[in-house]
């Protein structure tokens, strides 16, 4: 089978028909046999990385030092997180079963949802694409992998190292092609739909999976908010900044695009922050810090953003260059949440920086925002870090640390507000990709229930019993005498049915 499929030469429908007749075959398969697949594609993405990395530098613009420290070592980690917990997050779940449903045992099962369509970005075209797909395979669907028009050749790589794993052909599929592709793929009846991609396209998925009410998983965009107190250690918060809003020039859902520094140490650390700034080399080589432009189209955005903020006061504390598909860091300060640099997602290597006086108002301008994707607190005081960060309107967070935290494959990963729901990573995104069942199963051993007909005055003085028994908050000498009350109305209640059935 051909990896990638052109949709205007293979039909939907049959694109669909295949992957849910792969589906009936792989969902057969046990745990063991998916992970020993997934070991298979770890080795060969370890063995392979030199390769794969060149091939995402020269068609992404990243660095090779990001090109295996933000592509392949997460996507290794969660194919290992899969290997080594699959089994145990998708195995029934026993569940207590109350004591009036006596002879029966109560699981929770999960079952795959059928065939996933992945829509991914072209941002981190690899990670973004494995992981998922690893983690919708070893939970027994079938996938078709719909890349960004950007990056058609990386997803084509892809799909051949998963057939390489040993996946079956027709379990994993490609498809090419631009956001119409996407939005009839959408609408082909998949079982469930991930997307990662920005907001608006998070919403135009949504509309078109509304049609069948598919089910899906939106992992969208971020303003994400970082917030340095007086006390914070200061050599490493500017570290973690420089490195939070220029990692892969800027276009990362997890990008500190909002710098709070709190007034008593605003000056120190812009002045620091400035310094670090112009130490950053821009270009694809080995030593190089700062990446290209993947997109082009998203030059026109930055610079927009950065413009209006000049215009609006706002002071440029670094270089500005723009060559080809490279741009250098650009440090602001002075902004305010009037310049869209503040509140539109930049996707760029743009710092702006705004200074707070107290941590109530810190708190109110990280949530100021239709995002809430990611957010980082710095300060000494841990107590204060886990205070601040449980109060602020996110998905995810880390105190003294910065994007990092979305690498840990054991920690769920996801937005709210406008960037999504629904996670991935860990036991909750391995549960996100199977539907659950729940299950009761009876013995048997009883002729009839309590609850079946025929009903009576002596059931209801039961019912009235067990209610009292079991709910109502009373000392035990009192719960005592009830159980009594219990055996006499049980025996009112064999007397009645002798006489309504004659024995």
């Amino acid at each position: 089978m051909v990896p990638t499929a052109d949709l205007s030469t293979v039909p939907i429908d049959e694109l669909g028909e295949n992957a849910r007749k792969a589906f009936d075959c792989w969902r057969r398969t046990s745990v063991r046999e998916r992970t020993a697949c997934l070991a298979r594609l770890r080795n060969l993405i370890i063995d392979e990385m030199d390769a794969i990395a060149g091939r995402l530098t020269a068609l992404t613009g990243k660095t090779p030092v990001e090109a295996v420290m933000t592509e392949i070592i997460p996507a290794v980690e969660n194919i290992r997180y899969l290997e080594k917990n699959a089994a145990r997050v998708l195995a029934p779940e026993k569940r207590p079963t109350p004591f009036s449903f006596r002879h029966s045992a109560s699981r929770v099962e999960r079952h795959p949802w059928g065939w996933v369509l992945v829509l991914s970005p072209w941002n981190f075209p690899f990670q973004l694409s494995v992981v998922p797909m690893a983690t919708a395979l070893v939970a027994g669907n079938a996938v078709v992998l719909k890349p960004s028009e950007l990056s058609t050749q990386v997803g084509k790589m892809i799909v051949d190292l998963f057939h390489r794993a040993g996946f079956p052909a027709a379990t994993v599929t490609g498809v090419t092609g631009d956001g119409a592709v996407g939005e009839r793929l959408v609408r082909s009846g998949p079982d469930l739909i991930f997307l990662t991609g920005g907001a608006e396209t998070g919403r135009r998925v949504m509309a078109a999976a509304a049609e069948r009410l598919t089910p899906l998983l939106l992992e969208l965009g971020g303003k994400d908010p970082m917030i340095v107190f007086d006390d914070a250690p200061l050599e490493r918060a500017v570290e973690g900044a420089v490195y939070g809003a220029f990692a892969n020039a800027g276009q990362v859902c997890v990008s500190v695009e909002r710098l709070y520094v709190q007034e008593g140490i605003h000056d120190a650390f812009v002045a620091a922050l400035a310094a670090r700034v112009k130490t950053l080399r821009v270009g694809v080589g080995m030593d190089d810090d700062i990446g290209g432009i993947t997109d082009p189209r998203q030059k026109v955005v930055i610079d927009r953003h950065i413009d209006d903020a000049l215009k609006k006061g706002a002071t440029l504390r670094s270089e500005r260059w723009n060559k080809g598909d490279f741009m250098g860091p650009v440090l602001l300060t002075g902004t305010h949440h009037g310049m869209a640099v503040m509140t539109e997602e930049t996707f760029g290597p743009v710092l702006p920086v705004m200074r707070f006086r107290t941590e109530e108002e810190a708190v109110s301008l990280a949530n100021e925002s239709p995002f809430g994707l990611n957010a980082s607190v710095w300060t000494r005081d841990l107590a204060k870090g886990r205070r601040v960060l449980s109060r602020l309107e996110v998905g995810n967070g880390a105190v003294n640390d910065v994007i990092k935290n979305i690498g840990n494959p054991h920690l769920p990963f996801g937005g709210v507000k406008q960037s999504g729901f629904g996670r991935y990573h860990g036991p909750e995104g391995l549960k996100a990709f199977t539907r659950g069942l729940a299950v009761m199963v009876n013995k048997g051993a009883a002729r009839r229930e309590l609850n079946w007909f025929p009903y009576s005055r002596g059931v209801y003085e039961n019912l009235r019993i067990y209610l009292h028994m079991s709910f109502l908050d009373k000392p035990w000498p009192a719960k005592i005498k009830g159980l009594w009350g219990f055996v006499r109305a049980f025996r009112r209640i064999q007397k009645e049915k002798k006489k309504t059935h004659g024995r």
